[in-house]
């Protein structure tokens, strides 16, 4: 099964060139985590080591949901290449936010205090582009999952936004088995803050998420919008919902498969849309639809505008990506 990777953000990561990390670590088999230690074990062969990074004990059991997996003196690391090479088997069972910063746009505090608030749910490493070359080309906050590359947004993000965010995250996290803790030490705790709240009005649609109930959930959500029609993050909501629901059940392969040996079939193309666009190739999957438009007849052409308008509220409306899309999209029926 493929995996759903776009969030409901107003910004998705520019540029960024962590190839060799995906390559070397897409799917990996999911290691055995090491035991939390106590406080006072914090030395032992358990620990993290001076730099931060978990050390494996063994072969423990695989932990159950919620349960910690390493223990680290704080969840906000400063890191270099090899050190996120060191935490990515930790993305099978927490997530790794890579923080990309340099001197013109300094690390945020703001994201490192959200991170401290999840109280070990999440792990955030920041990383110096102009001290560490080839790990990105400008600044952007991605994250790891299970391995895998997934692109957050770029810029700036105030506290409510990235608090949405990280709520949104870790439920995507919970659908792909990732949904472990690191302990962490005192200092980190000192400055722990309340997890990010959910609206009362969306928890039904996160609930029916966390159960896999993506049917439920589209239909929760499209309560709430018959009740707030001008509800944003549940437009954003209901467009990835729908876009999870649509991918569910079908494998990357097969998919692209479809699209390369049926060209003009439509559902083939608009499911390698979505596909492109759950793995980050936000511009891919723009440009396959539009490409195909004046091809259609005026039910595909109908077909084709829903879609695109589903994940352009999947991207944001004020990504650059989707401002150009629009404006080829109104030329096009224009």
């Amino acid at each position: 099964m493929t995996d759903p990777n776009a969030l409901p953000s107003r910004h998705l990561a520019g540029a960024v060139d962590l190839s060799s990390l995906v390559q070397r670590h897409e799917q990996p088999a999911r290691p055995a985590p090491a035991a939390a230690p106590s406080q006072d074990a914090a030395t032992s062969a358990a620990a993290p080591s001076e730099a931060g990074q978990p050390r494996p004990q063994g072969e423990p059991e695989i932990p159950g949901p919620g349960e910690p997996v390493a223990h680290l003196e704080d969840v906000v690391i400063d890191a270099d290449r090899e050190l996120l090479e060191q935490f990515t088997p930790l993305s099978q069972f927490v997530p790794v936010i890579l923080e990309a910063h340099n001197a013109a746009q300094p690390a945020s505090e703001t994201l490192a205090r959200v991170v401290r608030g999840l109280a070990g749910k999440v792990v955030l490493l920041r990383i110096d582009i102009d001290r560490q070359q080839g790990v990105a080309q400008q600044p952007a906050v991605l994250a790891l999952l299970a391995g895998r590359v997934m692109p957050l947004y770029n810029g700036e993000a105030s506290e409510a936004e990235l608090q949405q965010l990280f709520a949104q995250l870790l439920q995507l996290a919970a659908q792909q088995g990732v949904h472990n803790t690191v302990t962490v030490g005192e200092g980190a705790a000192e400055t722990a803050e309340p997890e990010p709240k959910i609206p009362e009005n969306h928890k039904p649609a996160y609930e029916a998420i966390e159960r896999r109930d993506y049917e439920g959930a589209i239909a929760a959500f499209e309560q709430v919008l018959r009740e707030h029609p001008a509800d944003h993050e549940a437009k954003a909501g209901l467009a990835q919902v729908k876009l999870i629901h649509r991918l569910q059940g079908h494998t990357l392969d097969e998919v692209r498969h479809r699209a390369a040996m049926e060209p003009d079939n439509l559902d083939a193309q608009l499911d390698v849309a979505d596909l492109d666009l759950s793995g980050g190739h936000v511009a891919d999957a723009f440009l396959r639809l539009l490409e195909l438009f004046p091809k259609q007849d005026a039910d595909g052409k109908t077909r084709i505008r829903e879609r695109l308008l589903e994940l352009f509220m999947i991207v944001g409306d004020d990504d650059p990506r989707v401002l150009k899309a629009r404006q080829q999209l109104a030329n096009l029926l224009f």
